[in-house]
């Protein structure tokens, strides 16, 4: 495909918040105004897609965003826009406002509905619109990409957050377990157990059931006060998608030590924390504000080309097939994908039948057995 003839390209942010969005953003807006086009910000992703509510991005207004952690643009649900006549509506609005490209940075559902935005069978031959979507997801949930903007920053606050409640469970010999986020995928709980020197930890993607996931929490508990060393604490980092809530976790496990220790089981105190949309919070860290940049320094790049439906992905984790996929000659870390392909491989993570699932299983369980030590 020839040189586009881009004059506006809108950009949004949709779905959750992730540290980063606003470098994408600021780095989106500045590459395009180098290439003589406008950069226009979407306001609340595409629910303001179908309220027009758009405006020029002028360099004043993200010259110094590249700090701020959420999204200047905001996000918002759009029940509307899950409809062809939701959708039908967005188009007509780009239409209307001569924007001819759209950046969009989110997770998966952002880059479905860029999908579908930009589907030829369902908006006609004659919609101009050219769709390159970024993954920006704290979850990295996201298919055909080692990372996800937001990420980083995400594992640091975790392991942050686990290095203070360490102190304090050494303190008082006690047991924690610390929720994070992570609804379809354990990969924050993974990477930060590991960073953490956490004792345990939990995710979906084992398919554990209830009882199965109560009996390794006790098994860790029992191995941690076996140990002859004075400070005996337990961290057990837990995916918020895991099965059980954590109070009905906390519960059971009690009333289990309970049975299993009789008056020994004083000894044992377990508390839980929800570290929740904190996860989510904070400045972007520097690896996060350089992934976003650069991520968003090949969109706009691929925009130009006049290439249309495509992810940019950072670092591939998996060998890809050439059909869906080219490295970037703009950057030798970044990926130029189908959003199709992204599409099918997030769906295959979510199923747990995605061989990067599969691996990251396999070696959680070659380990489980020396996190305690």
């Amino acid at each position: 495909m020839g040189e586009s003839k881009l004059e506006r390209v809108g950009i949004l942010t949709s779905g959750g918040d992730a540290p980063g969005m606003n470098a994408a953003i600021r780095a989106a807006a500045a590459l395009l105004i180098s290439h003589g086009v406008e950069p226009w910000g979407i306001k609340f992703g595409y629910k303001g897609l179908l309220e027009e509510r758009m405006e020029k991005l002028e360099p004043a207004r993200f010259a110094d965003i590249i700090r701020e952690g959420g999204t200047i643009l905001g996000s918002a649900r759009c029940p509307e826009f899950q409809t062809v006549e939701g959708r039908d509506i967005a188009r007509a609005n780009l239409k209307k406002h001569g924007i001819t490209g759209l950046i969009v940075i989110g997770g998966n559902g952002s880059l479905t509905g860029a999908q579908k935005l930009s589907d030829p069978g369902e908006a006609g031959d004659d919609f101009p619109i050219q769709v390159v979507g970024l993954p920006a997801s704290i979850d990295n949930d996201i298919g055909l990409t080692g990372l996800a903007i937001g990420v980083d920053t995400a594992m640091n606050t975790i392991v942050e957050a686990c290095d203070k409640i360490s102190d304090t469970a050494s303190a008082f010999d006690r047991t924690f377990i610390v929720e994070v986020m992570g609804r379809d995928s354990g990969y924050l709980a993974m990477t930060s157990s590991i960073a953490s020197a956490s004792d345990g930890v939990l995710f979906p993607e084992a398919n554990q059931t209830r009882d199965e996931v109560i009996d390794s929490i006790i098994q860790i508990v029992e191995r941690v006060l076996s140990k002859k060393e004075r400070t005996r604490r337990a961290l057990i980092i837990k995916a918020e998608g895991t099965k059980l809530d954590v109070d009905e976790l906390k519960a059971r496990v009690d009333s289990e030590l309970a049975a299993r220790m009789g008056e020994e089981s004083h000894r044992v105190e377990t508390r839980v924390t929800v570290l929740g949309h904190v996860v989510r919070g904070g400045r972007p860290s520097a690896f996060d504000r350089l992934l976003a940049s650069r991520l968003a320094h090949v969109a706009v790049e691929t925009l130009v080309r006049g290439e249309s439906r495509k992810m940019i992905a950072w670092h591939m984790p998996m060998e890809l097939d050439a059909s869906i996929g080219y490295r970037s000659g703009d950057d030798p870390y970044c990926w130029v994908v189908d959003i199709d392909a992204v599409l099918a491989e997030t769906h295959h993570m979510h199923d747990g039948s995605s061989p990067l699932v599969q691996w990251r299983n396999e070696v959680f369980k070659k380990i489980e057995d020396v996190l305690v030590i």
